[in-house]
């Protein structure tokens, strides 16, 4: 069974959680795109957990976790974050975490070109986490870039730093104006972070090959973020730099040949967003503040205030769409507890013209939201069970499931392992 656990909306919808959840039920967990720009929360017995680079299966001793070749991978990062979880109880070894050495590594004068070009652009900035993943994806497509596999081979790769730092200093340098990057310190920095990873870096398309097609595993893909900030189908610019969608699960996992069994679209029961970009459902001021505050809303990775509103039918069926979803996990729907009528955003406005299609480019950027109301349905919080929700809870999922065209199996209500409805 390979199955991809992927966002329908702009990210932050609760995949960490779901893949906690669901894990249980899989052998290998994949990461197949992205970086540490973007924080996958989890609760459960142990405590709360942060992940960024690992996959959320690391939380379960008998999983196996793979970083497949379409992440980048800060390593300085990863060893804090691995430190952090052995601090929490969480067990990572080379048994339990694969590395592909085909993986890209994202270099120090990375997040220092990031920060450049964000506070050159002042008040016209994309958003960016600072963290190095539009530059390193950049270099990437110019085969300008180190991978995890160029650690194994540290005592030859000193000319290569070399020129690839008199590359990016005629940008950092002679662009930014800032200090020239020094290759004596790169090659420091790849011993330093580098050297404890050798174990843990294989061909991970030969070992999820083998998985799959020898030993009858279950693989899990996880991915980062939603359709809304991939780079193709996403809110160009205000997007990602990698490809969210399910489809790329098996290309950024390293077996481009495999077919996904199933798609599970993670969405939340209203919307929130980090960064910058049209955001059409948007409430501000004091609707906002209540909103944010009830479901927690701050980025995991950044701890930056998200962007909150109603559910957006518009948005999410797109999501649903270009993901492929065969099913859907519908989170946070406890939160919406303390409101009397629950808002969603049924439609779009461009220019007088209701549209339930969801534009891209500029259009979106002039869209206004119509709204209606669904009846609320109070604390949520102890249902366990179908027939525990209450009529208008079960109204609203319903609703939901037909206006974005695709079954809801799991309602989280909840941010524990155990506080979720199983629909069917």
């Amino acid at each position: 069974m390979l199955t991809a656990i992927v966002g329908i909306n702009w990210g932050d919808e609760g995949k960490g959680r779901m893949v906690d959840l669901l894990s249980q039920e899989y052998d290998v967990v994949v990461r197949y795109q992205g970086g540490n720009n973007a924080g996958h929360t989890v609760v459960n017995e142990k405590g709360k957990f942060i992940l960024n680079l690992m996959p959320s299966g690391i939380l379960r001793d008998e999983t196996v976790n793979v970083l497949g070749p379409g992440m980048v991978i800060d390593i300085e990062h990863l060893c804090s974050e691995v430190e952090r979880l052995r601090e929490g109880g969480i067990h990572v070894t080379p048994e339990n975490l694969k590395i592909s050495d085909k993986a890209t590594i994202c270099m120090p004068y990375h997040k220092l070109l990031d920060c450049l070009e964000e506070d050159r652009l002042a008040g016209k900035k994309f958003g960016s986490t600072r963290r190095g993943i539009a530059p390193v994806y950049a270099d990437k497509y110019m085969k300008k870039t180190l991978r995890m596999g160029d650690l194994l081979h540290l005592d030859t790769l000193g000319e290569r730093v070399a020129d690839i730092v008199e590359w990016k200093n005629l940008t950092v340098e002679k662009g930014y104006g800032h200090a020239p990057i020094q290759a004596s310190e790169m090659m420091d920095w790849l011993r330093t972070y580098g050297e404890r990873w050798k174990d843990y870096i294989c061909d991970t398309s030969l070992y999820l090959t083998k998985a799959a097609d020898q030993e009858g595993k279950n693989i899990l893909f996880e991915a980062q973020l939603g359709v809304l900030r991939d780079i193709d189908f996403g809110i160009f610019p205000y997007t990602s730099s990698s490809s969210t969608i399910a489809a790329y699960a098996p290309i950024g996992s390293g077996i481009p040949a495999k077919k996904l069994d199933c798609t599970i679209g993670i969405m939340k029961a209203y919307s929130s967003c980090v960064g910058e970009g049209p955001f059409t459902c948007e409430f501000f001021g004091e609707d906002a503040e209540r909103l944010r505050e009830a479901g927690g809303e701050y980025g995991a990775a950044t701890g930056r205030p998200r962007r909150v509103g109603p559910f957006d039918v518009v948005a999410s069926r797109y999501g649903v769409a270009m993901q492929g979803a065969t099913e859907i996990a519908l989170t946070k729907i406890d939160v919406l507890g303390y409101m009397d009528k629950v808002p969603v955003v049924v439609a779009y406005d461009i220019d007088g013209e209701i549209t339930t299609d969801f534009p891209i480019g500029e259009r979106l950027n002039r869209a206004k939201p119509v709204i209606e109301y669904r009846e609320g349905f109070g604390d949520l919080s102890k249902c366990r069970k179908r027939e525990d929700l209450p009529k208008a809870a079960l109204d609203y999922v319903q609703y939901l499931e037909k206006a974005v065209g695709c079954p809801i199996k799991y309602v989280s209500v909840g941010a524990e392992r155990d506080a979720y409805v199983k629909m069917f």
